[in-house]
């Protein structure tokens, strides 16, 4: 399967993976460190997600979902920080995952250069687990629902009280946007990285920064810490029949940040055609993000301001965090630079565009009306 099995790159294209698809017989070999698991009888299908390999399997017991990470990227503790969240989450009434425990009685294992974790299938329809992952919903009703879904999350995540994520690659942070001297705590997080750092060397990445950062205005008002998804689109939910959403999935950028940083990267995650960034000007959907913003408020208050004013640099942290993953553990030079200047830079200057200002406008215009 791994001879023919591509995943989503940076752009529209399909490209053949980072990290080899999972083999049956090494399904075989994970499935007998968890006891409940059961005997493999398919691989059913394999994720196109690029950043770790996944795959759905059959046993003579259940449906689950296995995923292997390599070592440097998560680690048994890293996945235990993620796995703490998702338990507390579940406690709370929210349908996501189950980890299945290992022999040792832990959510993970390690195998080699990979750690792997196993869960049971979660209900609902995976409509849009073959599209690329920054892309539109494919209707409004879908942008509303996960708008009240995300408003549930937040509500369930009251009261997890565990400390942010350490410095690992792929996790979408927020400490330098709400600090008093953003740069300042851009040089702390690039110092604590030093991948990340080595690659920016030789670029003017503090004058970039600073031109951005002061694009922001008055500083982000103070927001209650949240642990919160972080990575919220389409193909992160599943769906009921009648177009509500059925289950959260894949929280590997789960951090504590707060709930404005969470609805912010949802909708400039899902409001925007970003791959066809450069290619025109309308990129983004104010309607699709009113509808988000619309569900969201049928269940938490929203301060629509402070939303508008961080929503052209909200992704500048999971930029850096790309960047510090494809410059130090895949060793990629030119997608490193796509992070850079496509994502990072890219999004943040369309947003400061004649259509990007105009998008901002409508959409506060609209929110507040």
């Amino acid at each position: 399967m791994s001879g023919g099995h591509l995943v989503h790159g940076m752009g529209t294209a399909l490209e053949a993976p980072t990290w080899p698809a999972i083999t049956w017989a090494e399904a075989e070999a994970v499935l007998a460190r968890f006891p409940a698991a059961g005997r493999l009888i398919d691989l059913n299908w394999h994720s196109p997600r690029p950043f770790s390999a996944a795959a759905l399997i059959e046993t003579d017991r259940s449906v689950l979902f296995l995923k292997r990470h390599h070592q440097r990227l998560r680690s048994l503790s890293a996945l235990a920080e993620e796995h703490g969240y998702m338990a507390h989450l579940r406690a709370g009434g929210l349908s996501v995952p189950q980890v299945m425990a290992a022999a040792d009685g832990s959510g993970a294992i390690a195998l080699g250069e990979w750690t792997y974790e196993l869960h049971r299938a979660a209900p609902g329809i995976d409509v849009y687990r073959d599209r690329q992952s920054w892309t539109p919903f494919l209707t409004p009703g879908h942008a509303q629902a996960a708008g009240v879904a995300l408003a549930r999350l937040h509500r369930a995540a009251q009261g997890y009280a565990a400390p942010a994520r350490g410095d690992h690659p792929l996790v979408a942070s927020f400490t330098i946007l709400p600090a008093h001297d953003p740069l300042a705590a851009a040089e702390a997080y690039v110092a604590a990285r030093p991948a990340l750092a080595d690659w920016l060397a030789d670029k003017n990445w503090r004058q970039e920064l600073a031109r951005l950062f002061a694009t922001l205005g008055d500083d982000v008002p103070d927001q209650s810490p949240l642990w919160t998804h972080n990575d919220w689109h389409p193909s992160n939910l599943l769906w009921t029949d009648d177009s509500r959403v059925a289950s959260i999935i894949d929280f590997g950028l789960a951090t504590r940040t707060c709930a404005l940083h969470d609805l912010a990267t949802a909708i400039e995650r899902t409001a925007f055609r970003w791959l066809e960034l450069g290619k025109e000007a309308a990129l983004g959907d104010v309607g699709a993000g009113l509808a988000m913003l619309e569900g969201y408020r049928t269940m938490l208050p929203v301060d629509v301001d402070a939303l508008v004013r961080l929503l052209p640099l909200v992704h500048i942290e999971f930029a850096l965090s790309e960047i510090d993953y494809f410059a130090g553990i895949v060793g990629d030079a030119d997608q490193a630079a796509v992070a850079w200047q496509d994502y990072l830079i890219g999004h943040a200057d369309w947003f400061l565009s004649a259509a990007g200002q105009d998008f901002l406008r409508r959409f506060k215009c609209e929110a507040m009306a």
